[in-house]
């Protein structure tokens, strides 16, 4: 399966590292094919470099050993597929609407409410439970 992350799982990995998180980017990565767009890396940075300045190499340092297909999100998007409450979580619904990944892991609740068939939107716990990862 195509599997989506969001801006806070990879931050809650870098700057939060724990045994449960490295599992979850092991069986994403062994069994799956994680996907990474456009728009969570630029986030990714400009929120490290606001909040955790000195986290700034962890970020270049996952991005360049870590095995993920890299998606782009438009910069400008006209169309709308659902309403989100987060209008600046939209590029990530959409990213991952348009690019038809199986399953989106954050950790945002803005996402619960949505009602869409693909992809399915799960919590780093609920991803890690549903394919028997111990807790």
């Amino acid at each position: 399966m195509r599997v989506m992350l969001d801006t806070n799982v990879i931050i809650s990995a870098l700057l939060f590292p724990s045994e449960r998180m490295n599992r979850l980017f092991e069986t994403i990565v062994i069994e799956h094919t994680m996907v990474i767009s456009s728009y969570v890396i630029d986030e990714l940075h400009a929120v490290v470099e606001r909040k955790f300045p000195q986290k700034a190499v962890a970020v270049e340092r996952f991005l360049a050993g870590m095995s993920y297909e890299l998606v782009y999100t438009p910069k400008h998007i006209s169309e709308s597929f659902v309403s989100i409450r987060d209008v600046k979580d939209y590029p990530v619904i959409h990213t991952a609407i348009v690019e038809a990944v199986d399953i989106l892991i954050t950790g945002d609740r803005d996402f619960e409410d949505l009602d869409i068939e693909r992809p399915e939107i799960m919590s780093p716990n609920a991803f890690l439970e549903r394919f028997g990862i111990e807790s």
